[in-house]
């Protein structure tokens, strides 16, 4: 069966998730805003996530820092404009709008980026050991 086009993919999911299993979509929904919620969050205090079946998500620095530069210098371009008394009056007030967005995703970008400044960001991809399967391993009795 094919998700209707009017229908988002979360809501398709839930929906056939609860018919699948015979449970009540409330309590698919929950399930499912709760794992997002906690992804979020782990995401925001860690460097990295990983949700097994989907792989492994990172926090890029570099990327973090090129947007944060482009960010506070379109604050700087859209506060001149909404300070520009030559513009009409519909243009300041979009400009300012865009500046007050453009400040709000300074702010959700800054303690991210404060935070790894503070911390000697050690890359730890692919130094996971694997276990061998042929190997036996007892623990302490």
């Amino acid at each position: 069966m094919d998700k209707p086009i009017s229908m988002s993919v979360k809501d398709y999911l839930i929906r056939m998730m609860s018919v699948k299993m015979m449970l009540s979509e409330k309590t698919i929904e929950a399930v499912v805003n709760h794992q997002f919620q906690s992804a979020n969050v782990a995401l925001q205090e860690n460097n990295s996530l990983e949700i097994s079946g989907f792989g492994k998500f990172y926090f890029n620095q570099k990327k973090a820092q090129k947007r944060m530069e482009k960010m506070l210098s379109k604050a700087e371009l859209f506060a001149k404009q909404a300070a520009d008394e030559s513009l009409s009056e519909q243009r300041r007030n979009s400009a300012a709008v865009k500046l007050a967005n453009t400040l709000a995703g300074i702010e959700v970008l800054k303690p991210k980026l404060q935070t790894n400044e503070n911390q000697s960001v050690t890359d730890l991809r692919g130094v996971e050991e694997s276990l061998d399967p042929c190997v036996r391993y007892e623990g302490a009795d």
